[in-house]
């Protein structure tokens, strides 16, 4: 028996999930990242099936990840939620990594919105301060879109001009200006992890141009650009990158700074997802 396609694998899982929630068509697909999954608990739910239950997912191990696909509304719209992604470090193919997204879209959501928690590179950056990102640069050694390229998910050479959607951009810095809250904008750098950075390699990525870092969100970004969907990212900026005389870096501690801005963080993702 031939192997079954990506695509044929997408269009599995995607039945399974319409039989479980019948006549559901998610408009919007989010990607909660690190501590953030209390997001995908505001949305009114319809259901929250585990990853485990779902065909071809794959189970997350890290600190701060649910592992469940949440199907439900926030503001009118019908969202299709990752709470909890799983990442290239944990020893998953690039292409596992973006796999739930190709699903997402299968389904029929046009947009994505992913999350990250990241390290500031950027020395006027704060601790706790919401980055969104304006370009990203894939420092992970791979791209989901090696290989033979399926025609029914994307075109061979898709383009990454605007890999995040300006006007959505303009949506959020709006957004967030009636909130009185501030946010910065910049370029996202991701490697593979999990080890953090070193302060050497933190004064190359800033001055490649970058503005952040962290091990994840790009591959999604990119298979998301590839199935023609219009992309939001938001990181927050949980930690200072790594520099020399600084304290070491802590995941705990990572999770603890999440934790605190969490508040701001959803209402500001709500508001953007009740305008669209």
């Amino acid at each position: 028996m031939a192997k079954s396609t990506i695509w044929e694998r997408c269009l599995e899982t995607r039945d399974y999930l319409q039989q479980r929630v019948p006549g559901f068509t998610p408009q919007i697909a989010v990607v909660l990242g690190s501590g953030l999954g209390g997001f995908g608990d505001r949305m009114s739910q319809e259901a929250v099936i585990p990853y485990e239950e779902i065909p071809h997912f794959k189970q997350v191990g890290v600190v701060g990840h649910s592992g469940n696909l949440i199907f439900g509304t926030v503001g009118g719209k019908k969202i299709v939620c990752q709470q909890g992604r799983y990442h290239y470090y944990e020893g998953h193919t690039i292409q596992e990594v973006v796999f739930p997204v190709r699903v997402m879209s299968a389904l029929g959501a046009e947009t994505l919105l992913v999350t990250n928690a990241a390290g500031g590179i950027d020395t006027s950056f704060n601790v706790g301060d919401i980055m969104m990102i304006r370009d990203h640069i894939n420092f992970q050694g791979a791209n989901p879109l090696m290989g033979t390229n399926e025609d029914a998910i994307g075109t061979r050479f898709p383009d990454m001009t605007y890999a995040y959607a300006p006007e959505y951009r303009v949506q959020v810095l709006g957004i967030a200006e009636e909130m009185n809250l501030e946010i910065r904008e910049g370029i996202y750098l991701a490697v593979s992890g999990p080890s953090y950075e070193t302060p050497a390699e933190i004064n190359m990525f800033r001055t490649l141009g970058a503005d952040a870092v962290g091990m994840s969100t790009v591959p999604e970004v990119i298979a998301a650009n590839h199935r023609g969907m219009k992309c939001l990212g938001l990181s927050c900026i949980s930690n200072a990158a790594a520099a020399e005389g600084a304290e070491k870096l802590d995941h705990t501690h990572v999770a603890e700074v999440i934790d605190k801005m969490s508040r701001q963080f959803e209402s500001l993702v709500e508001t953007w997802i009740e305008r669209l």
